[in-house]
């Protein structure tokens, strides 16, 4: 009887993607085995290629639409249908990333998230019925402001009139009252699931501006502004909307995004390996395979922690499959990733400097791949 492997990795930072990944693992398992079914699952943890890992695994398709950028700058955004035709995947860094800010221009007072209300609407005028919104890599802290704008949002000043520029972190005091009766008509029929792996509140000293102000350009007294301004819409939410956000775990995510989905739109937060999981049919693939691969580029101590090698392989354990991961790198207390779930790790290249391990990624890998397979062949 043939082996039967599932190949689940996720992307292997500034070297390959998930789906390349999963394609030199298989490469490398059929020169070894080819006898062997091998059944290819990239996989994300809803930050950097969840779209590109969910749209491969599930025969969807890419999409593109010109949106505002973080300072409204036009930004040529990349999201995904799935194979089912009804659910869009959406990653906000597309549109309002800290990738798409050079280095001296970040300033989360000045950066917003209209862009990210964009791609929705994108979404929602294809037809879709369910969304799942990955939030990492933020350039803003902004609460969501400016992306519930472009959904139909009206945000209101002291004087009861429209703030009508996209409300960026800078302008978060302003806002005096929150009316979505403008709201799109077509969020009431929409499942909006969040990928979250953080859970920091809105506010305070874990907040989204203290913890994450200062990367995305923020100096202490920008922190403190930007940390009362959030402070001040969760006060907002929770008098227009009645929906109290302000301690919620996961609120501060992507300055304050997950809140903000929250409060407007009525979002669901999930763990992001959990969310993608789900929606690529995990369970059905894995219980039909002897051994899982899974792999990213870097494995210690923090992998337990959300990251995606080890949702696998709890996953995977629990329908009695064993997991193997083949790591670029790995770190302090790399050990407690097999007491989480994995059956053991490999490094792709062992004893190479960590640049040319980078640059030879994918022929390395599937190597790896090949000689793992062997091992486990004979067991």
């Amino acid at each position: 009887m043939a082996i039967r492997f599932l190949c689940a990795p996720d992307s292997f930072k500034e070297s390959l993607s998930a789906s390349q990944a999963a394609a030199a693992m298989a490469r490398g398992i059929a020169r070894a085995l080819p006898e062997a079914e091998i059944n290819c699952c990239p996989i994300a943890d809803g930050g950097e290629g969840t779209v590109e890992a969910l749209t491969t695994a599930t025969g969807g398709r890419l999409m593109q639409s010109t949106v505002q950028g973080p300072f409204g700058e036009p930004v040529a955004a990349t999201w995904g249908l799935l194979g089912d035709g009804r659910t869009a995947v959406i990653e906000m860094a597309a549109a309002s990333g800290l990738a798409l800010v050079p280095p001296e221009k970040r300033n989360p007072l000045l950066t917003h998230t209209f862009g990210t209300g964009q791609l929705i609407a994108a979404a929602l005028a294809h037809g879709a019925a369910a969304i799942i919104l990955g939030i990492g890599g933020s350039a803003t802290t902004d609460g969501g402001c400016a992306m519930a704008q472009a959904l139909g949002v009206r945000l209101l000043n002291e004087t009861g009139d429209e703030i009508v520029e996209p409300v960026c972190g800078g302008l978060l005091g302003r806002v005096a009252k929150v009316d979505t009766c403008g709201l799109n008509p077509r969020l009431s029929r929409v499942q909006i699931t969040v990928a979250c792996d953080v859970t920091n509140p809105l506010t305070g000293p874990e907040g989204a501006a203290a913890i994450y102000g200062p990367q995305k350009g923020a100096t202490s007294e920008q922190v403190q502004r930007l940390d009362e301004g959030l402070a001040h819409l969760a006060g907002r939410w929770r008098a227009d909307l009645g929906r109290d956000v302000a301690d919620m775990p996961g609120g501060g995510a992507a300055g304050g995004l997950g809140a903000g989905l929250v409060a407007f739109l009525g979002a669901e937060l999930r763990p992001g390996v959990d969310l993608v999981l789900d929606a690529v049919g995990f369970d059905d693939r894995v219980r039909r395979a002897d051994w899982c691969l899974t792999g990213e580029g870097r494995l210690d101590g923090q992998s337990i922690r959300g990251k995606a090698c080890i949702g696998v392989a709890r996953a995977a354990s629990r329908h009695g499959v064993p997991t193997w991961a083949l790591v670029g790198s790995t770190g302090p207390s790399v050990e407690e990733t097999l007491d989480a779930g994995l059956a053991g790790y490999r490094l792709i290249g062992e004893g190479l400097d960590p640049a040319e391990s980078v640059r030879r990624a994918e022929q390395l890998l599937e190597r790896a791949a090949a000689m793992l397979a062997v091992d486990l062949a004979r067991r």
